[in-house]
């Protein structure tokens, strides 16, 4: 303010009223630059290289944006909601993340989502999560009011239908993996069927043990299980050791009983065989052949006696053609 012109109160006035024309010729000025900057700021948007962009104009939805830059009408007319399609979510039931997206878990127990009821009748204190991905953004926004709560909802509905239709030990020991394949497929299902634009990635229980109460009555039955399996095992072992023996030891004997019997059939068989065709010999020439066959015994039976003689009932000396002296020589 330029002091040394004012002499009298009405020059103050005379000032201010010239200030405020000079505001008001550069308002229109300055509203205009605003706007321009409100309209520039709404007009270019951009999409994340892992999102897609759900574009409404006044709410009701018109398109899809691909990663990068776009244009969009500004003043509230086109909205645009990015939404992560390639990103890995996780949600935890009956335990929470310290921080999110670490794997360091609270030590509070929510029992309310984590006590469950098995097919035998006992309880259950469970932990488990659920990874999921976004396959449909738009049925996301408007198929469902609340898909996050809705998935939450039926995942706790679906595990405990499963656990119910198990025992306790098969819980805790063998079906877990089953449990959650079932669990994955059977959630999947019902999200499809509610249109939640959800992909279940996997389902994996975290943890299963009996309540604090009842842990150390649990401990000590599992303990009575794993000893009567220990005791099954090794009379298991013991079966598989001297019942297998055993076996092939009478499976020895009767092969060697078989080929015994067969040796002596086959034996029998060729006596037989030889007597016959001895005996059809003997029918066709009875002289040769008693001859052949005395001869035959003879040679047989010679070589075993040390002394050996054959005498000629026409004549009083030995035989010579035998050659008895080089057969005693021997």
């Amino acid at each position: 303010m330029d002091w040394e012109n004012i002499r009298r109160p009405e020059d103050i006035i005379d000032i201010g009223k010239k200030k405020m024309a000079d505001y008001k010729r550069f308002l229109p000025g300055a509203i205009i630059a605003l706007l321009v900057i409100i309209g520039l700021s709404g007009f270019v948007y951009s999409i994340g290289p892992d999102e897609v962009g759900v574009v409404q104009r006044f709410g009701r939805y018109l398109r899809l944006s691909s990663p990068g830059l776009h244009a969009k009408i500004p003043f509230g007319i086109e909205k645009v909601t990015p939404i992560k399609v390639k990103r890995i979510f996780k949600e935890e039931f009956g335990t929470r993340d310290v921080r999110r997206g670490s794997r360091v878990y609270a030590t509070r127990q929510y029992l309310d989502e984590s006590l469950m009821l098995t097919g035998d009748l006992n309880i259950l204190n469970m932990r488990w999560i659920v990874q999921f991905k976004i396959k449909d953004p738009v049925k996301l926004l408007f198929a469902t009011r609340s898909p996050l709560v809705n998935m939450r909802d039926i995942s706790e509905s679906v595990m405990r239908r499963l656990v119910g239709d198990y025992r306790v030990d098969e819980v805790l020991t063998t079906k877990r993996e089953e449990i959650d394949h079932l669990a994955q497929l059977e959630m999947q299902k019902i999200l499809d069927t509610y249109s939640t634009g959800i992909h279940i990635v996997t389902v994996r229980l975290l943890d299963v043990n009996p309540p604090d109460r009842v842990k150390p009555a649990f401990n000590e039955v599992n303990e009575a299980k794993q000893e009567k399996e220990k005791m099954i095992n090794q009379a298991w072992e013991a079966y598989n050791k001297v019942v297998p023996r055993a076996r092939g030891e009478a499976e020895k004997t009767i092969r060697e009983a078989e080929g015994y019997a067969l040796e002596k059939i086959n034996r029998a068989e060729g006596e037989a065989g030889r007597f016959l065709v001895t005996w059809q010999e003997y029918k066709n020439a009875p002289e040769i052949t008693q001859k052949r066959i005395y001869l035959e015994t003879l040679s047989e039976v010679l070589p075993k006696v040390k002394k050996k003689y054959i005498i000629d009932p026409q004549q009083s000396s030995i035989l010579p053609l035998l050659k008895l002296g080089e057969e005693e020589s021997r």
